[in-house]
């Protein structure tokens, strides 16, 4: 079977997500910030056409927000995680052969052979829309990267109504043409300005190259691409991801730490949260490390530090992590430091099947061990309900989201009243 590759994007997700539950947002310009409502990473249509960046610091455009009248929000990841899953649960209706790419991005494979491959597109647009309330743009195409050139266009431009496909042999030339080598798939910022350079500036131009001779240039994988622009598909659908190799959780604080009993607090949140995630993918860790640094641009008293734990065998309880963090967040400890950011690494992984068992292991305490990382994650499936004393009660110094709307869809207390 020769296959159609379908890259489904949800427009302007994070916006989009807020939305759904608020429709007075609809038509005016909305904004999402990062943590600690320091940037903004998110943006209407209506706010990109007010000249609002990307990664613009909230305190810089705070004149041009005030001034057009435009909602200010907080992330609010829990909601956007859930209402991710939704629409990828949408969209696995519509093909089993679905490869999740991003938060707000996924691709399906079909039959080639599908007789109208717009009308398809449109079905799953509307039908993603009506479920959960997300737009999306559609792009199919016979190679990833074509499909993703083609969900660029559907998602810029108007005439396409949200979806493009891209079977037609001068449909294509064109897409290439009108497309930067800069939104290439695979194609970044540094190599973007590296062809340029050699006088390639679109995709088309890109397309004509020879793909020996970009092998030998830049890379393989550049090569890849190269091939994928010229109709050959070279980058199959990863329907299987593997396993993570590290979990990272770390945060910058809503206010400087400047006690050790604070830092340590902060260090076993960001630990308890990295364990559920290895416990998720049932895996165990070898090393645990955990860092702490001061603002990068306190240059007086600039600090950076680390500490490493290493466990044989390989672990996944928290309470165990718990005990080692407490003594690496004292040596991690500096009096006078106003601590900025913290966080913790969990490496050196193997599948949990491996056992955690070994000579001087005590089979009865880690029975009970597991029992408990069980019965914990069960109950905070959908929030964090029961922790360990040690992450803190008031959390002070936890992450500001002064604008962040309710848990629509993961608080029975914040689910939205129809009256």
């Amino acid at each position: 079977m020769s296959s159609l590759f379908v890259l489904i994007d949800c427009n302007n997700f994070y916006v989009s997500c807020e939305r759904v539950f608020a429709p007075v947002l609809r038509r005016r310009p909305v904004v999402v910030l990062s943590n600690n409502d320091g940037c903004i990473v998110a943006r209407s249509n209506e706010a990109k056409a007010l000249g609002i960046a990307m990664g613009m610091p909230r305190f810089k455009a705070d004149p041009l927000l005030k001034k057009n009248n435009v909602a200010v929000l907080s992330s609010n990841y829990a909601l956007y995680a859930d209402m991710s899953a939704r629409v990828m649960q949408t969209l696995a209706t519509f093909s089993p052969a679905i490869e999740i790419y991003s938060i707000d991005e996924a691709f399906l494979e079909v039959d080639s052979r599908r007789q109208d491959v717009s009308a398809f597109g449109r079905d799953i647009r509307k039908t993603v829309l009506q479920w959960t309330g997300i737009p999306v743009s559609v792009g199919a195409a016979t190679t990833k990267t074509m499909a993703k050139v083609a969900g660029h266009i559907a998602k810029k431009s108007p005439k396409t109504d949200g979806v493009l496909a891209l079977t037609c042999p001068r449909h294509i030339a064109c897409a290439l043409e009108r497309t930067d080598i800069a939104d290439v798939w695979g194609i970044g910022r540094k190599l973007s300005a590296a062809f340029k350079r050699l006088g390639i500036t679109t995709a088309a131009q890109l397309a004509k190259t020879d793909p020996q001779w970009i092998q030998r240039t830049f890379s393989i994988t550049v090569a890849k691409t190269v091939l994928e622009l010229q109709g050959c598909a070279c980058i199959e659908l990863d329907d299987t991801p593997e396993p993570n190799k590290s979990f990272t959780v770390s945060r910058s604080f809503g206010r400087p730490i400047e006690q050790k009993d604070s830092l340590v607090e902060a260090l076993s949140l960001f630990t308890a949260r990295a364990a559920e995630k290895l416990r998720a993918q049932q895996q165990c860790a070898a090393v645990l490390t955990a860092f702490a640094m001061s603002s990068r641009f306190d240059k007086q008293n600039a600090y950076y530090n680390t500490a490493s734990r290493i466990f044989d065998p390989a672990e996944d309880s928290s309470r165990v992590f718990m005990a080692a963090i407490a003594a690496m967040g004292e040596r991690l400890f500096r009096p006078g430091v106003a601590f900025k950011k913290a966080g913790v690494i969990l490496n050196r992984l193997t599948p949990k099947h491996h056992g955690r068992l070994d000579l001087f292991t005590d089979p009865a305490q880690v029975a009970r061990d597991e029992r408990l990382m069980r019965a914990l994650d069960a109950v905070n499936r959908t929030g964090n309900h029961v922790f360990f004393a040690a992450e803190g009660i008031d959390k002070p110094w936890q992450t500001r989201f002064d604008h962040r709307s309710a848990a629509y869809t993961t608080r029975w207390d914040e689910i939205p009243v129809v009256f």
